[in-house]
């Protein structure tokens, strides 16, 4: 909103804030009496709130002394109070709301009061994650409050059987990743018999990492399908002819929209070369869409950047997460010309059997709710499409962090010569460093880089995820630099290594900026989390793809580093 409608009406964030408080207040009156109790007496309490949910109370008129409880819970079972800012981002989440949590705020802890109030009244609640190991570690985490409170926990994993998902789905309360709900969902959707299906009902839902699953991948599609009749050979053929094809004479390039287009003399050269009379004669519309994907193969996906080949198979890698996206093709036969060009044996395009999209799966739940770091920038998208309003909470102690102003060089080898020159400087200050990347390909150039200047380093991307917790678990120890593309160790906390705060914490080092905010700020947030000191500085060039097709050509002289 603009200031001068601040100045008038009032921060609608502040407002909500306020309006908050005295529910916070009752909670914490509940406080004291609610610690004398036994553990027994503690348990107790759930069939208690049950047998006044059904005698007609609403699940508002219990909430302070619910939160109460389970912060109570949370104290003797994990050793962690909710602070009263977490308080509010539970309340928040069970409004149906998104609630905007810094890093490094206890998002995980806050989801416990919300689920374990909505689970009372006998509807399960899905808590979503945005991959395996985070699902696993926050229900193993978490779910002790929980089973303390005489709750039923379930988890889903990727390879787990049908009478493992729905023992899963039973449970009061459910963890999994966004994948393994909707894949769920689509199978159940296909199953044959009764017995086979294994989720029931939509009714509460707080995803993780809101913005990642319901904006970033919104549109992405699940889909279950299975191999078509048509043969490969096609792919083989078109990726040849797209070999003998010259760029800016046979065919245009249009980076910025992901698109090619075949001029006059590339439809001639590819008709001499078929020893075909028209190219866009009716049956030949397929040759030429084959050969069009061939090309956008070649030009516009790269390899370590859009995907990996790993054990003679292309795998995508997600632009926004970094992550590898297992069991995911890109569609129209486009994924086949990678495997054409890439040189790996050529799967069959598949048939589609069910599809549906996160966006559409998600908007099935009776009441939807978020946690992320970063969603106000995206808040008109969030209402829109989902009639979720994001509620900015406050941090428990004060943001410290300094970012400093973004340096732009000519050229990317003057960018990366300069973020060495930082990554030496700081490193030899004794402070942990991070550095973002926004691609495979660029992170093992700057590994290559530090190699030289024999500093000791990990490197953090979607080809050696395995070890993602273990890495970021270790990047705020001493002198530690890590290497890592958009992943960053999401929904993992940095925590600094004794005496490292004296110092002045993380140090965050972005290489470019990506066409998301978001995500930069994604990047950002690993550093200055609870009151730790810190600080971050983007080092950018003409030469970034960004800088390149949004904009370079607007940018003076002034201010750019030789």
């Amino acid at each position: 909103m603009f200031d001068w409608t601040k100045k008038i009406f009032g921060d609608p964030n502040e407002k909500e804030l306020k309006k908050l408080q005295p529910i916070v207040e009752k909670i914490n009156s509940y406080e004291p009496d609610i610690s004398k109790l036994n553990d027994e007496e503690l348990k107790n309490k759930t069939p208690e709130f049950r047998g006044r949910l059904n005698k007609g109370e609403a699940l508002d008129d219990i909430l302070p002394e619910v939160f109460a409880v389970v912060r109570e819970a949370a104290k003797r079972v994990t050793g962690m109070r909710p602070f009263d800012v977490q308080l509010i981002g539970g309340i928040v989440l069970h409004q149906g709301k998104i609630a905007e949590m810094a890093t490094g705020e206890g998002k995980t802890l806050v989801a416990t009061m919300p689920a374990y109030l909505n689970a009372l009244n006998g509807n399960s609640v899905h808590i979503v994650t945005v991959n395996d190991y985070l699902a696993k570690r926050d229900r193993h985490w978490m779910g002790g409050i929980y089973e303390f409170l005489g709750l039923k926990v379930g988890l889903i994993q990727h390879d787990m059987r049908i009478d493992e998902r729905k023992k899963a789905y039973e449970a009061d309360i459910t963890y999994g990743t966004n994948n393994e709900f909707g894949f769920d969902y689509l199978r159940d959707n296909m199953a044959v018999r009764l017995e086979d299906v294994v989720q029931k009902g939509y009714h509460f839902a707080i995803v993780d990492e809101v913005d990642s699953i319901l904006i970033d991948e919104a549109r992405t599609p699940l889909i279950i399908s299975g191999p078509s009749e048509e043969s490969t050979k096609m792919y083989q053929q078109a990726n040849r002819i797209a070999t003998r094809l010259q760029k800016d004479v046979d065919y245009k390039v249009y980076e910025k929209e992901k698109t090619i287009t075949i001029t006059e003399e590339g439809v001639s050269r590819i008709e001499g070369l078929l020893q075909i009379k028209n190219l866009y004669d009716e049956k030949n519309m397929n040759v030429q869409h084959h050969i069009i994907q061939a090309l956008k193969a070649q030009r516009l996906f790269k390899r370590d950047v859009d995907y990996i080949v790993k054990d003679g198979e292309v795998i995508i890698v997600d632009e926004f997460t970094g992550r590898l996206m297992f069991g995911r093709r890109y569609s129209d036969g486009l994924h086949q010309a990678i495997e054409a060009k890439e040189g790996v044996v050529i799967a069959r395009e598949n048939q589609t059997l069910a599809t549906i999209t996160f966006q559409n799966y998600f908007r099935l739940y009776k009441k939807l709710s978020g946690m992320t770091g970063t969603a106000k920038t995206e808040e008109e998208e969030f209402i829109h499409i989902y009639n979720l309003p994001v509620v900015v909470i406050p941090p428990n102690k004060k943001l410290i962090r300094h970012n400093y102003a973004d340096v732009i060089y000519r050229t990317e080898r003057e960018k990366f010569k300069a973020v060495i020159k930082e990554i030496v400087e700081v490193h030899n200050m004794g402070r942990p460093i991070l550095v973002g990347t926004v691609s495979i390909d660029k992170s093992e150039t700057l590994s290559r880089l530090l190699k030289k200047e024999n500093i000791r380093h990990n490197v953090l991307n979607a080809k050696n995820h395995e070890r993602e917790a273990e890495i970021i678990a270790q990047a705020g120890q001493g002198k530690n630099v890590t290497i890592s593309t958009n992943m960053a160790g999401r929904g993992t906390d940095i925590v600094l290594g004794e005496g490292i705060a004296k110092l002045g914490g993380l140090h965050v080092i972005g290489t470019e900026r990506h066409e998301s905010r978001r995500i930069d700020n994604q990047l950002r947030g690993r550093s200055g989390r609870q009151g730790d000191p810190g600080s971050s500085r983007f080092f950018l060039s003409l030469e970034d793809d960004l800088m390149r097709l949004f904009g370079s050509d607007k940018i003076s002289g002034n201010g750019i580093r030789e």
